[in-house]
């Protein structure tokens, strides 16, 4: 393979690595703890777009549960946001690890 073939495929996988990261900008995940307590929604950019908080939760007297519930979805919505996101991104790169995608 010539250099100029190599370098043709480097620039559609760049062009397809960026037409997913738009796409996944519009895609989202939800992670719920606590029953579904709290409820948090990415998108594929790891963005936080919203959270949910049920009522029965808030409780002025305990404030560090609501806010551990908190966190956990939090940390759980952005690993289900780069999980997506890696998913995407190994059908470009048909599984191979590359370094600074993701």
């Amino acid at each position: 393979m010539d250099m100029n073939e190599i370098m043709r495929q480097a620039q559609q996988m760049q062009q397809k690595m960026s037409q997913v990261q738009n796409e996944l900008a519009g895609r989202t995940v939800t992670a719920s703890v606590g029953g579904g307590m709290v409820s948090v929604t990415f998108n594929g950019k790891n963005e936080l777009l919203s959270v949910q908080i049920d009522k029965e939760v808030i409780n002025p007297e305990d404030r560090e549960m609501l806010q551990d519930l908190i966190v956990s979805a939090v940390n759980e919505g952005i690993k289900k946001a780069q999980d997506m996101a890696q998913a995407e991104m190994r059908k470009i790169t048909g599984g191979m690890n590359i370094p600074g995608i993701l």
